[in-house]
């Protein structure tokens, strides 16, 4: 039994398309409790979405492949139960507010209609029981006007006000696990503020186990509990949210926390880390991040590099963790 909400445990994933075998998810691992947020850090194709996706049970299968590891929800492996036991969970108590609200919302039926709808399909209630219900929510997501506005269709809102339809939905179950998928993409920095305060609220009132998955260091700071940081499908540093920021292990981590504007260097140019991300496709050997890391010695090039632990709490999957630590 695992004494966490959450406990993925070597996670790997792979997707098999014509042109090979994408090694999507390499051997991911990270717990979450009750009222906790971890934040999973990355740059796109990182692996971020594909363990969301393959913790709610929603990754296209094929191409994708579960080809290793287990997801414990209350110790029970979500990899391993029936289908009808797992569509029981989704949703109910585990939730996602998934990236782009636009598309995620049905655009032929009003938010009213498609909120209702989780109460209708999933508690029995009667439409005119889910309305008020939906009505609600939305207030409880802060949307003026919610009695009016309930009958409107995804189209008539703002981007900011999709999103907390999105997150009306989402918590309309009292999920014990809610999953944001990059819930500020495309908001402008006013907006976001907002949205993250109200997810951190919500997540107050309701004990929520929350994980954030973004690419900004900055959305986090002041949100996040512990980060998991991502790089080609593995995660190559995890520590509380301020040993991250104060003392990053891995090269990677530095180079995202120096990619970061700062009020105190006012004219001079942004570092940027070299290069791109490889192809899952055809990863690297050794580290995969050796082609880009400044710290590369030939070691990095031909083993793979074990996940060390750097402090309480906090590791790093460096050869030279010691020297990047130091700065």
């Amino acid at each position: 039994m695992s004494e966490h909400l959450l406990d993925v445990d070597d996670l790997y994933v792979e997707f098999r398309t014509r042109d090979g075998v994408a090694e999507a998810i390499n051997g991911v691992s990270y717990t979450l409790d009750a009222g906790e947020t971890l934040a999973v850090l990355g740059e796109s194709g990182s692996g971020k979405s594909v363990t969301a996706q393959t913790i709610m049970g929603i990754l296209d299968m094929p191409p994708g492949f579960i080809t290793g590891g287990r997801i414990l929800y209350n110790g029970k492996d979500l990899l391993t139960m029936p289908e009808s036991e797992r569509q029981k969970i989704r949703g109910a108590e585990i939730a996602m507010i998934f990236q782009d609200s636009l598309s995620a919302l049905n655009p032929v039926f009003t938010v009213g209609d498609q909120i209702a709808e989780m109460f209708q399909v999933h508690r029995g209630m009667s439409k005119k029981e889910g309305m008020a219900k939906a009505v609600d929510l939305m207030e409880q997501v802060r949307i003026p006007g919610a009695k009016e506005r309930v009958k409107d269709y995804p189209h008539q809102f703002s981007g900011g006000m999709r999103q907390r339809i999105m997150i009306a939905m989402a918590i309309s179950l009292d999920p014990k696990v809610l999953i944001a998928d990059e819930p500020t993409t495309a908001l402008d920095v006013t907006v976001q503020a907002q949205i993250m305060d109200l997810l951190q609220d919500l997540q107050r009132e309701r004990n929520m186990g929350m994980i954030l998955i973004t690419h900004d260091l900055g959305v986090v700071a002041g949100v996040a509990d512990k980060i998991a940081v991502m790089y080609a499908g593995r995660i190559v540093e995890s520590a509380n949210v301020w040993d991250l920021y104060a003392k990053p292990a891995h090269p990677y981590t530095q180079g995202l926390l120096d990619s970061m504007p700062r009020v105190d260097s006012k004219g001079e140019e942004l570092y940027a880390i070299k290069g791109l991300p490889p192809s899952l496709l055809a990863l690297p050997p050794g580290c995969n991040f050796n082609p880009r890391c400044p710290h590369r010695r030939d070691k990095c090039v031909h083993e793979v590099p074990p996940t060390e632990e750097v402090a309480e709490d906090h590791t790093a999957a460096c050869f030279f963790w010691k020297e990047v630590a130091r700065g």
